[in-house]
């Protein structure tokens, strides 16, 4: 069931300094259906995108066919697939693909070192998620079997030090430094609306019977998704962490930080926060994606 609630989706670009240091990536990912559910409805995707320069022709003695440049961005995925039979699977797929394909051949990723250029990729962040909302929802319309599929997407885009996530849903962005987990994105649920007006607190808010209704997602039987971005500096050390309600659902904020602290490699860390949720019977599907930046 999803109702659109509009949110405030605001937020601060401030300028990026000229300095460019060197940033390694370590990530890690993964997803499992859980113990009840017969189909796996979440999605995640982890990229590389390496700018480069092809030489088809020069005067140039033994110029190289191919230079790349020492920069490169990240592409962090996850989406969770509402509908069920009526499509969820297939919602989460069409939506990661079509970000995808539209991060390759659309987002300037490596323009954007001045304030109006990060402008620039704020608005094709926000389009991407745009675009697969318009795709969800003409294959929905295109089947009456589909009728009212859609998905979570939460995105994390990075190049140097900088972050942007962009999201809808209640799947959830986490940036943890120095012992602390920030929660980056917002619930887009009913039951954050509540918590939001003081009608409810944060802790009803986890055994909520509503806490699973949704009323901002990409697809789904309301037209027009809303995107919140937000944009970080990551420093020396930082984690990302990308997951589905599969988790948080099952292993509360504490814990997820603990488990972090805990597992230098990233891909450990998605082990043992999926393997936790699993020891506890988990009925819905979780998925989560990692990433620990190393500033030099």
């Amino acid at each position: 069931m999803t109702t659109r609630i509009k949110h405030d989706l605001t937020a601060d670009y401030p300028m990026i300094p000229e300095h460019r240091p060197r940033v390694h990536v370590a990530f890690g990912g993964g997803t499992h259906p859980g113990h009840v559910r017969p189909r796996n409805e979440d999605q995640y995707l982890i990229a590389k995108l390496a700018k480069s320069m092809r030489i088809c022709a020069s005067s140039l003695p033994e110029a190289e066919t191919t230079r790349f440049s020492d920069e490169e961005g990240y592409l962090l995925i996850v989406a969770d697939g509402v509908g069920g039979s009526a499509g969820g699977q297939e919602a989460s797929t069409m939506a990661v693909q079509t970000v995808e394909s539209f991060v390759l051949d659309a987002i300037k990723w490596f323009l954007h070192r001045e304030g109006h250029d990060q402008k620039i990729l704020v608005d094709e962040l926000r389009l991407a998620l745009q675009r697969a909302d318009s795709d969800v929802l003409a294959h929905a319309d295109a089947d009456p079997k589909l009728y009212g599929m859609g998905t979570t997407l939460t995105m994390a885009y990075s190049v140097g030090t900088d972050l942007f996530v962009a999201h809808a849903g209640d799947s959830r962005a986490y940036l943890y430094r120095a012992g602390l987990l920030e929660r980056i994105t917002s619930d887009h649920t009913l039951v954050q609306v509540l918590v939001d007006a003081g009608a409810i607190t944060p802790e009803d808010a986890r055994e909520h019977p509503r806490r699973h209704i949704v009323t901002n997602i990409v697809g789904g039987s309301n037209v027009g998704v809303q995107v919140e971005v937000h944009r970080r500096s990551l420093t020396d050390g930082d984690i990302l962490l990308l997951c589905t309600d599969g988790l948080t659902e099952y292993v509360p904020d504490p814990e997820i930080a603990e488990i972090l602290a805990q597992s230098a490699d990233p891909e450990q860390a998605a082990h043992r926060l999926i393997d936790v949720v699993l020891s506890r019977a988990a009925k819905d599907n979780v998925t989560v994606a990692l990433a620990r930046f190393t500033i030099s």
